[in-house]
């Protein structure tokens, strides 16, 4: 796997910088090389439980946008990306590097790659945004628990894309994580029942389908650019992925502006907001919460990418799955079918595959890891 070769290189380089220290290490002493990978794996899990909580939130509250009298496709997607500017102020904790002097080479080849910088961040954020108003459809004519489980699909998508643009490899347990999951969503648009929201015809609901397909396999094509965009940068801090997270997000907030004044939507706005079913402050803060709860869940799933891989990232996306559509029974009252039941067992059962190959990974790396410290000390 892409992701098992990257941790092996560090823990292999790691475990060299750790035996060749003349600094001898106590008993009951945390090793240098240990206190690194603790810290990258808390890194990890804060990034996970952040990403899985906002990700459900968000989630719910697009849902609750749609449920209680916002119509607008434009608004749903401005509040995908647009809640950007909450993590400005790392920019202001951290502390800025010293600039060096350069040379004429040095500023044409800076100059070079300011304008590749530039492109990728154009790319993304363009493909940010259209798959922000792809399931902004979806969630306008879909049950949320529809619109989440087919989401599981996008890890069959980010395979895919993982395997042409980062040389991911495959192994029987990720085959059948992708299998599975994708099975669960052909599942639910097989045998998709007449339960949708009111007022949604049967062309409305295929369109709702057909467009959550297509958000699915743009989200799963974003994540491994992503990744791939790690390699070129060839940097390694928590500042390259607030920059992606910010800058990509400003060009998908730019396009996405742009289309809602071309379509006139923003002259409803007004009207829109009174008539809310919750009041005026609660559709604003319906809005608010919507952004930095979107905001929050992606910059969580690119420091994902980043540490780890798309594929990774995706699959602890995936995990979230059980979460909205009981929370969805219980706030939207949506049905829980046989159908969706088996669904959701089977996407369950695709992440533990995966984290089970994950498991089996961390520990080569292990392995490898004690065999270089053995034979650098003899």
């Amino acid at each position: 796997m892409a992701e098992a070769d990257q941790q092996k290189q560090l823990v292999v380089q790691e475990s060299r910088e750790a035996n060749s220290s003349t600094v001898p290490v106590s008993q009951g002493t945390v090793s240098p090389q240990a206190q690194k990978r603790m810290i990258r794996w808390l890194r990890i899990a804060v990034y996970i439980i952040f990403g899985l909580s906002s990700q459900s939130a968000a989630t719910l509250l697009t849902r609750l946008y749609y449920e209680k009298g916002g119509t607008s496709k434009w608004v749903g997607t401005l509040v995908q990306v647009v809640g950007f500017p909450i993590l400005l102020p790392y920019y202001f904790i951290s502390r800025p590097k010293a600039i060096t002097p350069t040379g004429a080479a040095a500023d044409q080849s800076k100059q070079s790659s300011l304008l590749l910088i530039v492109c990728v961040y154009v790319y993304l954020g363009l493909l940010m945004a259209g798959n922000g108003y792809l399931y902004s459809v979806g969630f306008e004519y879909l049950p949320v628990s529809t619109v989440s489980l087919i989401s599981s699909a996008q890890l069959a998508f980010n395979a895919f894309f993982s395997y042409f643009l980062n040389s991911q490899k495959f192994t029987p347990f990720i085959i059948n994580s992708l299998v599975l999951v994708t099975i669960s969503s052909v599942l639910l648009v097989v045998n998709s029942s007449s339960e949708r929201p009111p007022g949604v015809s049967n062309g409305k609901y295929v369109l709702g389908i057909i467009c959550t397909i297509f958000a699915t396999a743009t989200y799963g094509l974003m994540l491994p650019s992503q990744q791939l965009v790690f390699k070129v940068l060839k940097k390694q801090s928590v500042k390259v992925v607030i920059d992606l997270t910010i800058y990509q997000s400003l060009v998908a907030s730019i396009a996405t502006s742009i289309g809602f004044v071309a379509s006139g939507e923003w002259k409803g706005l007004k009207r829109e907001m009174e008539g809310y079913a919750l009041g005026n402050t609660s559709y604003v803060m319906t809005l608010v919460w919507t952004a930095i709860g979107w905001a929050v869940s992606i910059f969580a799933g690119i420091g994902l990418v980043f540490e780890l891989s798309a594929l990774f990232s995706n699959v602890i996306g995936a995990l979230g799955l059980p979460i909205v559509p009981i929370a969805a029974m219980i706030i939207f009252h949506d049905k829980m079918s046989a159908i969706k039941g088996i669904a959701m067992v089977l996407a369950i059962w695709g992440f533990l595959s995966y984290a089970y190959q994950q498991y089996l990974d961390e520990r080569q790396l292990n392995d490898e890891s004690e065999k270089v410290s053995e034979v650098s000390e003899v």
